[in-house]
């Protein structure tokens, strides 16, 4: 996961909110964070944004982006990670794999993955497909 400090800076927040106490890092603030704040990378399948990344009052970690693949593309091929996954498609089409099942999705289509589980997205259609994901530990 990413630093949690650059992702204040990126938003404009006081830095010192981010910072590591004994314990540990602070839970993420109560904000609002738009689309052109949150700290987005150019990647060759699309634009990755990241809203959120670091723990919270109950959560270990908790990653919170979004995604606009290009068509005909796919992040990675499919994987497994930790934290338990939703992803949210918002706009355009693809299929993602889930459970060994793969599901043609579209506007409103709703992905769950539990930790250590294979899943995975290509963008199928013509044009770019946004979701939106939400990973977490406890």
């Amino acid at each position: 996961m990413s630093n949690r400090r650059d992702l204040l800076k990126i938003a404009g927040w006081n830095a010192l909110a981010a910072l590591s106490t004994a314990g540990g890092a602070a839970p993420l603030p109560d904000v609002t964070i738009d689309a052109k704040d949150a700290r987005v990378s150019h990647e060759p399948f699309g634009d990755l944004r990241i809203y959120f990344d670091g723990p919270t009052g109950q959560l270990s970690a908790m990653t919170a982006g979004s995604l606009r693949l290009k068509p005909g593309m796919r992040p990675h091929p499919p994987h497994q990670h930790p934290e338990e996954e939703f992803m949210v498609i918002t706009e355009g089409s693809g299929e993602i794999t889930v459970g060994g099942k793969t599901t043609q999705v579209g506007p409103g289509s709703m992905m769950y993955c539990a930790a250590n589980h294979v899943h995975g997205i290509v963008n199928t259609g013509k044009a770019p497909l946004l979701f939106y994901f939400y990973k977490w530990k406890a």
